[in-house]
Parts: structure tokens; C-alpha cells; sequence
């Protein structure tokens, strides 16, 4: 058995309570959903700010009635500190999903930005550090890279920010790091790398590629690529994504208070993605076999190429990604042919 298979056991037969922070978003609802599968106890926050109550209506729908009377909910905003310390109250492990993504948005109002990736993080951490949580394992960013331009991305090499987003991404492992040596609380750091899959949300001016691709090639829109199409990022699909959080939740010795990359370590251009997503959609909706992007700028703050070196996290936690781009978009196509 596998590091993640034993640990799923190890959990089914001793639950724990834990905290999902941004529990209504994408990643919040999918670590929700196979928490509850698992037979754990789980608080979830959020403000609704990127959230959904749909993302929460449709873990209901897969885990059961049983399973949802283990979940409670709690609305409210990581910018407010009693918010966090209600949060945290009775529970030993914390999953802080909690943030603004995106780069062009943290361009556009850095203020928001810095708000909810800064302020709240810091509230997060003292609240979670006054409950005397056993982990907090929280969402890191490639972003952190910056211009760096080794590959693959190791994480003890960093460059110079790109963005105000990758700026907060950053400060939020300093803190960490800090609370560790200052309070003794257990904080690991997981750098992702682009993330997709279900319950992605495909709208809005800052919706990641994934999505974005699936709704208008469902939809019969026209397909923006920005550049060249010779961008290439470590696309990872949500389920390899959710099992480094539950690995890193029970880190040991070495293991913890550190940062993670958290990818398949695979690099796809965005001209191959686009066929790739295109010949998911196919399946679903033929016509679309024609079909052909639109080229336009390069999207300020982004980096050329992103690959990661997964080592640590195989080595450290036991990271073992199960799911390919390929794999991963299979998934997620016959999620958004069902749900679009």
C-alpha cells in the first residue's frame, strides 16, 4: 500500500476535527468532500467572496445526509480574527485555503489582495496558534518562483516576484516559518501548481485557463490563448492536490515546517493543452473537432515556463501523484459536460 492509502485508513479508523478554510472554492469543497468520505469531522469558512454555495449544495449531494451532519459551517471573513479564533476552536487540524488568487486581479486591486492573503493569514496563524492546532498546512504558490528561470522549480530556489499575488505567497511562508520557530506550532507549506478539475470555476474575469477552455469550447465561443502558445506550467489535476494536504496534515520529524511543490512534474504548453481539452469536449460534443484558438498578448506578471520537482514532497510526505494531465482532463471534461 501506498503512504496515502495508508494514512486513509489510519484516518477511517481514528477521525479528527478539522478546519477547511475558503471551504465553498474549489479546492475547499474537494478537500471537504473526501474529508467527509473519510469519516472526519470538518468545520468549513468562508466569506463567499470566490466561493459558492453550489460547490457546498453538490458535496452534500455525493457524501450523503449521514456524512453532512458532520460538517458545520461557519460564514464569515479570515480578516477578522474573532471569525478565526471560532473557527479554530476544538480543532486539530487546519486547512487554510483561504485567499485571493489570481495574478492579474492582485494587479488590479493589490489592496484586496494583500488583504485577505496577508491580514488573513496572519489571523489564521494566531488563531490557530492559540487553539494549539496539531497542523496547519496551507495553500503556497508557484508563484513564489517569480523570475527564476531554472527548471524544474526547486523550492529552496527562489526569484524575484512577478506579481502583487506571488508577493503575499511569499510573506505567508515567511510567517509561517516564523510562528513555527517563535510559537512551536506545525506549518507546511504547499506550493501548487496550477490546480484544476471539478468545481472549478470557469467564469469571471479572472478564471483560471482550465475552465475557461472547457466552457467555451462547450459553448461554441472562441478560445483565447495568451501569446505564443509556447507557455508551458505543470498542470495538476484536484486529487493529487487534495492527497498532499492530508499527507502534510500528518508530517513527522523532518517533515514539517517546510514548503512543498505540489504538482504532477509534467510541463504542457498551452497550445497542447488546448488539444488536449479539445479532444475531451469532442467526445461530448463532435463538432467541436474543427474548432481553433485565438492568439493575443501576453498576460502581464505571468512567467514564461513553470515545472516542478516533486522530489521533496515524494521523499518527505510520501507524495505520490496519481492522476496525469491526461488523466486529470478526462475527469474534469465529464465534469463540465455535466455541469455547464
Amino acid at each position: 500500500m501506498s503512504a496515502y492509502s495508508d494514512l486513509c485508513a489510519t484516518m477511517q479508523a481514528r477521525p479528527s476535527r478539522w478546519l477547511v478554510t475558503g471551504v465553498a472554492g474549489f479546492i475547499g469543497s474537494n478537500l471537504l468532500e473526501h474529508l467527509l468520505t473519510l469519516g472526519q469531522t470538518v468545520v468549513g469558512l468562508d466569506n463567499f467572496l470566490t466561493g459558492y454555495q453550489k460547490n457546498l449544495d453538490m458535496v452534500r449531494a455525493i457524501v450523503g445526509e449521514e456524512a453532512w451532519q458532520r460538517f458545520t459551517f461557519i460564514e464569515g471573513d479570515i480578516r477578522d480574527l474573532d471569525t478565526c479564533h471560532k473557527a479554530c476552536d476544538g480543532v486539530q487540524h487546519v486547512l487554510h485555503e483561504a485567499a485571493l488568487g489570481s495574478v492579474p486581479r492582485s494587479i488590479d486591486d493589490p489592496l484586496l489582495t494583500n488583504g485577505c492573503n496577508i491580514d488573513g493569514f496572519v489571523n489564521m496563524l494566531v488563531a490557530a496558534r492559540d487553539a494549539g492546532v496539531e497542523s496547519f498546512v496551507y495553500a503556497a504558490s508557484s508563484s513564489t518562483y517569480g523570475d527564476s528561470p531554472e527548471l524544474p522549480k526547486v523550492e529552496d530556489k527562489i526569484g524575484s516576484p512577478l506579481s502583487p499575488y506571488a508577493v503575499t505567497k511569499y510573506v505567508n511562508e515567511l510567517y509561517a516559518d516564523v510562528f513555527a520557530r517563535c510559537y512551536g506550532i506545525t506549518t507546511v507549506g504547499l506550493r501548487y501548481f496550477n490546480v484544476f478539475g471539478q468545481r472549478q470555476d470557469p467564469y469571471g474575469a479572472y478564471a483560471a485557463v482550465i475552465p475557461q477552455w472547457f466552457a467555451s469550447l462547450i459553448k461554441g465561443e472562441t478560445v483565447f490563448v495568451n501569446g505564443d502558445g509556447e507557455t508551458s506550467r505543470d498542470f495538476c489535476y484536484i486529487d493529487n492536490v487534495v492527497q498532499a494536504n492530508l499527507l502534510a496534515s500528518f508530517a513527522a520529524g523532518d517533515a514539517r515546517n517546510k514548503v512543498y511543490n505540489v504538482a504532477f512534474g509534467q510541463r504542457t504548453t498551452l497550445n497542447e493543452l488546448f488539444e488536449l481539452i479539445k479532444e475531451e469536449v469532442v467526445r461530448h460534443k463532435p463538432e467541436v473537432a474543427s474548432a481553433t484558438a485565438t492568439h493575443r498578448d501576453f498576460r502581464a506578471g505571468d512567467v514564461r515556463h513553470s515545472l516542478a520537482d516533486i522530489t521533496r514532497a515524494r521523499t518527505l510526505l510520501g507524495y505520490e501523484p496519481a492522476f496525469d494531465v491526461r488523466q486529470g482532463l478526462r475527469l474534469a471534461g465529464d465534469w463540465y459536460a455535466a455541469n455547464l
